[in-house]
C-alpha cells in the first residue's frame, strides 16, 4: 500500500505533568460525582446479589498467570527481522510504561473516561446509554467499561444478551477486586483488536505508523483510539476519511474533558499522518530459513507454541550470506541452462556448526520443499573423503601411500559380478592415495573400502552425524547412498575443524517475549575424529582444489573440497571448505532425470561454489589448515 502524508505544521503534544493521572481522574466529571456514587451503590448492590447466583462463572483469578497469544519473531544472527509467525492473533505484548501517555489518555477518553473512578461498572454510563437508546428506539450507545470489555474479550462470546451483560458486569467487578487499575489497563491495551489481524497496542502502532506504541503522537494515538469501536470499518487502510472523523471525535472528547488544551487539539487535528502498512501474514524474507527454523522449533516445543508463544528466535543465519546464497543459486540456475530444475546450497561455520545460509531450491515461491534438509540424493564421489578418512584413521595409509588403479571385480550376490569403472573408462595403474582422491579415481576408492571394511566407513559417517540409511554395498565408496546436502556440509565442516564437531543448528538461542532464555544452542564442540587422519585428509583434499577435479573451485586461498557426479549425471555436487566456512552445492532434477552427458560436479558445481565462497569470505583473513605433522599418527591395527 502506498504511504500517505498529509501536510501541515505539527505541534508537539505536551506530555502529562507529574500527578496528572490522579488529578485528572479525581476532577473529571465532578458535577456528576454525587450522582455517580449513588447510582454505583444501587447498581453494585444489585450486582452483588446477582453474583450469588453466578457461581459457575469463569474464575478471573486465572488472569494472574494469563499469557495472551503472541507473535513469534525470527531474526538473523545480527538482529535483523526475517519473519514473524502467528496464528489468528498477531500480537506483541509490552508493559504499560512502554505505551505512550497519549494513547492511554485517548483510549480512556473515548472508551471509559471514568475508568479510574468506577469499580468495574459505570452506573452513570449505564443510565446515560439507557436513556439514549430508549430515545432512539435501538442500541446506539454502549456503556461497557474497559474492564467489562476486557472480560468480554477474554471470557465471553460477543452475543448481545441481558444475561451476558450481567455476567460481564459481575466478572468486571471481580477483576477490579483482584487487579490494580494500571494492571487492567495494561491487559486491555495488549489484548484489544485493532483490525487487520492485529492485536495489542504495540503491533497496531507498528502496523499503522511504523513505530513503537511508546512513540505515538497525540494525533496518531487519537486515530488509533478512534478505530477501536469498529477496526475494519474505521481503519485508515480501508477508509481514511472515516478514520479521520473518528480521530477528531477522540480529540474533541479529550479537549472537553480538559485533558488537552484547545491549542493542542487543533494542532493534533492538523498534524500530517504518515502511515505504515499491514503487518499481519507478511511473507518471510527467506522462506527456506523460516521453514527450517519452524521445523526445528516445532520438534522441540510443538507447533502451537511456535505460533502463539511470542518467542524471540535468534537464528544462526547471516542475512548477507543468505542473500549471497540465493543470488548464487539464481546464477547457477542460469549457468545450467535448464538442464537441472533445482539447485540447493547450504553454508555452515566449521567452528560452531551454525548454519549461515540455506537455500533449498531455485524458487521458494513455487515450492516449500527444502532440498537442503529434505531431499536425499546420491553424493557420488563427494562421498569418497569418508572412505579416505577411514583409511588414514586405520593407521595403515598416508596421503602418499600407493594404491592400484587397475581392473577389479567383486561378487555382490547377483548373477553378474560387480565390475567398477572409472569415469573416463581408463586405468592409471599404481598411484598415491593423494592423486587417487585429487583425480577422483573410482577403483582405488572401492579397493580401500574393501580393505578397511565398509562397516568402518559407515561408523565414520555415524560419528559425523549422518543419520540417513547407509547400506554396506560394495559401491558405497562411490556414493551409492542417499544423503542430504546438510548432512554433507556438516560432515565436511567437521573435517575443516580438525575433527571437532557440534550439533548443526539454525537456531542460536530463543527467549520468550520478556527476555527469559528458553533455548541456548551455544556450541559444545567435541573431538569425534582422529586429528592426524583429519589433517591428512584435508591435505589431500587441497590437491582436489589446487590441481584435481575441483580446480575450478580455486579462488586464491587454501581450500578443501570434493566434486561429485553420479551415474547418468542425475546429481552433481561440490562440497568444500576454508577454515572459517563450509558450503555444499547440489543440482539435479526433482524427477531424477539425467542432466545430460558431460555435466559434472567439477565442470558446473565447482564454479558455482567458488562464486559463493569467494564473496562470502572476502572480508575474512586467509587461514591455513593445520598440517598433519602437528599431531601423532594413529597406530596401525
Amino acid at each position: 500500500m502506498s504511504t500517505k502524508v498529509f501536510h501541515s505544521e505539527p505541534l508537539p503534544v505536551a506530555l502529562p505533568k507529574p500527578g496528572f493521572w490522579s488529578a485528572t481522574f479525581k476532577t473529571t466529571g465532578s458535577t456528576m460525582l454525587i450522582t455517580s456514587m449513588i447510582g454505583m451503590t444501587a447498581i453494585a448492590g444489585g450486582l452483588v446479589g446477582l453474583a450469588i447466583s453466578y457461581r459457575n462463572l469463569p474464575d478471573v483469578r486465572s488472569l494472574k498467570g494469563y499469557v495472551p497469544s503472541e507473535t513469534t519473531f525470527i531474526y538473523d544472527i545480527n538482529g535483523k527481522v526475517l519473519a514473524t509467525l502467528h496464528g489468528e492473533e498477531n500480537r506483541e505484548v509490552i508493559p504499560l510504561d512502554r505505551i505512550s501517555p497519549n494513547l492511554k489518555l485517548a483510549v480512556i477518553a473515548i472508551e471509559d473516561s471514568n475508568f479510574y473512578q468506577h469499580q468495574g461498572v459505570n452506573p452513570v454510563g449505564i443510565l446515560r446509554a439507557t436513556l439514549v437508546n430508549l430515545q432512539k428506539g435501538r442500541t446506539v450507545e454502549g456503556a461497557s467499561t474497559l474492564t467489562q470489555q476486557l472480560v468480554k474479550n477474554l471470557f465471553l462470546t460477543p452475543r448481545e444478551a441481558i444475561s451476558r451483560k450481567v455476567t460481564e458486569a459481575v466478572l468486571a467487578m471481580r477483576v477490579e477486586k483482584l487487579f490494580k487499575k494500571d494492571e487492567i489497563l495494561e491487559m486491555y491495551l495488549n489484548q484489544i483488536y485493532w483490525g487487520h489481524n492485529t492485536y495489542g497496542a504495540e503491533t497496531a502502532a507498528r502496523s499503522y505508523f511504523s513505530k513503537s506504541a511508546a512513540d505515538l503522537t497525540l494525533a496518531e494515538a487519537a486515530l488509533m483510539a478512534g478505530i477501536i469501536k469498529a477496526p475494519e470499518e474505521y481503519s485508515p487502510f480501508s477508509d481514511f476519511r472515516a478514520a479521520k472523523r473518528q480521530q477528531e471525535l477522540v480529540i474533541d472528547r479529550m479537549a472537553l474533558l480538559n485533558w488537552i488544551t484547545p491549542e493542542e487539539a487543533e494542532a493534533a487535528k492538523a498534524q500530517p499522518l504518515k502511515f505504515g502498512r499491514i503487518t499481519s501474514f507478511q511473507q518471510s524474507l527467506s522462506p527456506f530459513v523460516t521453514n527450517t527454523v519452524v521445523t526445528e522449533l516445532s520438534e522441540r516445543f510443538g507447533k502451537a507454541a511456535v505460533e502463539r508463544g511470542g518467542m524471540r528466535v535468534q537464528t544462526t543465519v547471516d542475512w548477507k550470506l543468505q542473500q549471497l546464497g540465493e543470488d548464487t543459486i539464481r546464477y547457477g540456475s542460469g549457468l545450467l541452462g535448464g538442464q537441472a530444475d533445482q539447485l540447493a546450497l547450504v553454508a555452515v561455520d566449521p567452528r560452531t556448526h551454525f548454519i549461515k545460509a540455506i537455500v533449498g531450491g531455485v524458487d521458494s515461491r513455487k515450492t516449500s520443499f527444502n532440498r537442503v534438509t529434505q531431499a536425499q540424493r546420491q553424493p557420488g564421489s563427494a562421498f569418497k573423503p569418508f572412505v579416505f578418512y577411514a583409511a588414514f584413521a586405520s593407521g595403515k595409509y598416508t596421503p602418499d601411500s600407493s594404491v592400484n588403479d587397475s581392473p577389479v571385480s567383486y561378487d555382490d550376490g547377483s548373477a553378474d559380478r560387480y565390475i567398477p569403472q572409472n569415469y573416463d573408462r581408463t586405468f592409471a595403474g599404481p598411484m598415491s592415495v593423494r592423486s587417487a582422491l585429487a583425480q577422483s579415481r573410482n577403483i582405488p576408492a572401492i579397493t580401500l573400502g574393501q580393505k578397511i571394511g565398509l562397516e568402518k566407513v559407515i561408523d565414520v559417517c555415524r560419528v559425523l552425524g549422518i543419520k540417513s540409511p547407509i547400506p554396506p554395498v560394495i559401491s558405497l565408496p562411490l556414493g551409492s547412498v542417499d544423503l542430504t546436502p546438510l548432512e554433507m556440509a556438516s560432515a565436511y565442516a567437521t573435517f575443516a575443524n580438525n575433527g571437532w564437531q557440534s550439533d548443526p543448528t539454525i537456531i542460536a538461542q530463543v527467549t520468550d517475549s520478556a527476555g527469559q532464555l528458553i533455548l541456548d544452542n551455544t556450541p559444545k564442540p567435541r573431538l569425534v575424529l582422529d586429528p592426524w587422519a583429519t589433517a591428512a585428509l584435508n591435505d589431500a583434499m587441497q590437491d582436489v582444489v589446487n590441481n584435481g577435479t575441483g580446480k575450478a573451485a580455486y579462488f586464491g586461498r587454501p581450500a578443501i573440497g570434493k566434486t561429485g557426479t553420479t551415474s547418468s549425471e542425475r546429481d552433481i555436487w561440490f562440497v568444500g571448505s576454508v577454515p572459517q566456512l563450509t558450503a555444499a552445492v547440489w543440482a539435479g532434477n526433482d524427477n531424477y532425470t539425467p542432466l545430460g552427458q558431460g555435466v559434472t560436479g567439477g565442470g558446473i558445481m565447482a564454479p558455482i561454489w567458488r562464486d559463493f565462497m569467494s564473496r562470502a569470505v572476502q572480508d575474512l583473513p586467509v587461514q591455513q589448515f593445520t598440517p598433519a605433522s602437528k599431531f601423532p599418527r594413529p597406530t596401525a591395527q
